[in-house]
């Protein structure tokens, strides 16, 4: 497996409660829940809205469509409509700046 680290920007530019889509593939959601940066896939399982148009509530990123909400540090699948769990990939803040690590079959 090879990593890439992608930037997602600066954490002085990140308001809590933010998410941003990072474009590529997968495409990902990156989201401020309370100083901690959490990055999932960005497709919701049960219809493929983006999950970075949705909101955070209580640790889980929730869906813009039907309300379907995912666990922020597991992926799990949290609440109907969605039984589906999604991606969730490892996030570094180095110098003020935040990363996401994507990784790849060599």
């Amino acid at each position: 497996m090879t990593e890439t680290r992608v930037s997602a920007g600066r954490v002085d530019d990140w308001p809590d409660g933010d998410i941003r889509r990072i474009e590529g593939e997968p495409p990902i959601a990156v989201c401020n829940d309370g100083g901690t940066f959490y990055a999932t896939a960005d497709w919701c399982t049960h219809d493929r809205a983006s999950l970075a148009e949705g909101w955070v509530e209580d640790g889980a990123i929730v869906c813009p469509w039907h309300m379907a909400k995912f666990c922020l540090r597991t992926g799990a699948a949290l609440s109907a409509p969605a039984f589906v769990d999604i991606e969730c990939f490892k996030v570094t803040v180095e110098d003020g700046e935040v990363f996401v690590i994507r990784e790849a079959a060599a």
